[in-house]
């Protein structure tokens, strides 16, 4: 086909083809950049976690006297132990994803300070006996703590707990010591130093960023007594079979209500923890879907209404064509390459669009790179909608008889 006679007829009709071009263009930077914050927030919520997520629920005690909290701990926990179907129950300061993040920076040098450079940071969990059987960890190296670690862990004036041994999860192994085996290393934060007896599978922080992001999985474990926690111990954890799990997340916070009079015991499943945690994140990703369906659907109705537009206003010409000998298909063969030219158009406007706006969402934001496949993704599927929205009009101005176009000149 000629493409001489479609660019002269964009020439006579500058603004409505300028328009389509912009809309697409426009169109194309929404939807990649749309796509690929999309795409974030799903991996975010889908992020795995090491952990018996189906298995755990939890119960918070608030309300308590700090100084009588550890010792009422024992009470508590044997009480929680005797409910039909508990498996494992232990007490920890808090769990993956709460929200409740208690982080500190630490060095693998002897002199290494919080301020130093090197340093990482690390989201601190506190565990009572049986925590790493309550919370289902992977042991990939060493062993998890014995009895007389636990015993001996405390805290004193410092927030770090008074013992030098952790573990920690395999994902900051890799990163203090790269390629090296992290059982029997030691990390520091003066006048403080730990001694890794473990390395378990990978665990969420309290509190984490994107899909993408460095600092998700950088956490350790460290004993606690529970009569030196001062209070710090604040989760009761159970485990069980996930078909007792909404049940005794009910009695244990009838258990524990009753046993800390005057306190408020609230119990949740670990799902309820996580999807309260992504809650906002899911809300997030549905808002974009329909931002993109949006704007998807007014680019396409708008490409059908100029074009619908253009179909009317040359109508002698296309009956023109079919009087010489033009078939259905030439007509629609005209209007298709026509769109498809203002569609490039528009999409290598978009893609650079696209990029610019990821930048300053870089900058401003700390959003990650976005990949460059989305951009060629988005363009191809501004090329379908634009075929597929100027068939309907291309059809009709197939279908218009020569004689009845001629004569409505």
């Amino acid at each position: 086909m000629e493409i001489r006679p479609i660019f002269a007829s964009l020439r006579k009709h500058r603004i409505p083809a300028l328009l389509i071009v912009l809309e697409i263009a426009l169109a194309c930077a929404v939807l990649c950049n749309a796509v690929f914050m999309i795409s974030q927030r799903v991996a975010s919520i889908h992020l795995p976690n090491g952990i018996d997520e189906a298995g755990i629920a939890a119960v918070t005690v608030q309300g308590l006297d700090d100084k009588r909290a550890g010792s009422d701990i024992p009470r508590n926990i044997q009480a929680l132990r005797a409910l039909r179907g508990v498996q494992s129950v232990s007490v920890m300061s808090t769990l993956p994803l709460s929200q409740n993040n208690w982080g500190w920076s630490f060095g693998t040098k002897a002199d290494a300070t919080v301020a130093d450079q090197t340093s990482r940071n690390v989201s601190l969990y506190f565990i009572g006996a049986d925590g790493p059987k309550t919370l289902g960890l992977k042991l990939l190296e060493g062993r998890f703590f014995n009895d007389g670690e636990y015993a001996d862990s405390h805290f004193d004036a410092a927030p770090l707990a008074e013992t030098h041994v952790a573990m920690i999860t395999r994902t900051l192994a890799e990163k203090l010591w790269p390629g090296q085996s992290a059982v029997g290393k030691t990390f520091y934060s003066l006048p403080h130093y730990y001694t890794v007896v473990g390395v378990v599978g990978d665990v969420l922080r309290p509190y984490i960023g994107g899909a993408g992001g460095p600092y998700n999985y950088d956490a350790a474990y460290f004993p606690m007594s529970a009569a030196g926690s001062k209070g710090a111990l604040g989760y009761y954890v159970l485990r069980s079979a996930p078909a007792d799990r909404d049940r005794l997340v009910r009695e244990a916070e009838q258990t524990l209500a009753a046993l800390n009079p005057g306190a408020v015991a609230r119990g949740r499943s670990y799902r309820e923890i996580r999807d309260t945690y992504f809650a906002n994140m899911s809300s997030m990703a549905w808002m974009l879907v329909l931002v993109c369906v949006v704007m998807l659907a007014v680019t396409a109705f708008g490409i059908v209404g100029l074009t619908s537009f253009w179909v009317n206003q040359r109508r002698r010409q296309i009956g023109i064509r079919r009087a010489v000998g033009a078939t259905r298909g030439n007509i629609m063969q005209y209007f298709q390459t026509e769109n498809f030219l203002l569609s490039t158009g528009g999409v290598v406007l978009g893609m650079v669009l696209a990029f610019g706006i990821n930048v300053y969402l870089m900058q401003r934001y700390e959003m990650p790179r976005m990949p460059w496949f989305y951009l060629p993704g988005g363009a191809l599927a501004l090329w379908l909608i634009g075929q597929v929205a100027v068939l309907g009009p291309a059809l009709r101005a197939a279908a218009v008889p020569p004689v009845v176009a001629t004569r409505s000149a």
